[in-house]
Formats: C-alpha cells, sequence, structure tokens
C-alpha cells in the first residue's frame, strides 16, 4: 500500500504545482496586458498633446510663408498656391515612404511588446 500512497502523495504535488503554475501565469499574463495598455495610452496621450501642438505650429508657419510668398510674388493667392503645393509634395513624398514607415513602426512595437 505504501507504493499507492506515494504515488497519490506525488499525483497531490504535481496537481498543486500544476495550480500554482497557472495562477502564477494567470498574474503575469494580465500584469503584461496592464503594461502594454498604460505603454499605448501614454503613446497615445503623447502623440495626442504633442502632434496637437505641432500641427498648430504647422498652420501658423504655412500661413506665415503663405504671406511671405505671397510679397516675394506679389500675389497673395500665389503664395497659399504654393504652400499648398509644398503641402502636397510632402504628403507624396511621405505616401511613398509608406512601406518604410510601417516596418519602423512594426519592429517599434515588436521590442515593446515582446520583451
Amino acid at each position: 500500500m505504501s507504493v499507492f500512497n506515494d504515488i497519490n502523495n506525488t499525483t497531490d504535488k504535481a496537481s498543486e504545482i500544476g495550480e500554482r503554475y497557472l495562477k502564477t501565469s494567470h498574474q503575469y499574463f494580465k500584469l503584461k496586458v496592464f503594461q502594454q495598455l498604460t505603454l499605448t495610452m501614454s503613446l497615445l496621450a503623447k502623440i495626442l498633446l504633442i502632434g496637437g501642438i505641432v500641427f498648430i505650429g504647422i498652420i501658423f508657419l504655412a500661413v506665415a510663408l503663405a504671406i511671405e510668398l505671397g510679397n516675394v510674388f506679389e500675389s497673395l493667392v500665389l503664395g497659399y498656391l504654393s504652400v499648398g503645393i509644398i503641402f502636397l509634395a510632402v504628403a507624396l513624398i511621405i505616401y511613398s515612404l509608406r512601406a518604410k514607415i510601417n516596418r519602423f513602426i512594426i519592429k517599434t512595437f515588436s521590442l515593446k511588446f515582446f520583451d
């Protein structure tokens, strides 16, 4: 009967170890999800705050540039048109580089996500 008792004790220990492992894994995954959510939320907040301020600055710079180019061309319409063309050119450059931007973002986030 001692063999059966030993097997029963070993089974109980294995069961306890398995339960502890599951609880610990569950806690780890909860912490990992919390970490990823907080990183994501802080990144979004920074992007919104900094991006909003930069956007307003770009608007003011664009208006100032358009007025200055209007003075140079002696036509305010040509100044605004020139700034519009500059923005379209920048947009086309960014559009052509979208694959590189995607790779950079995926690489950056994968390092943070899978650490």
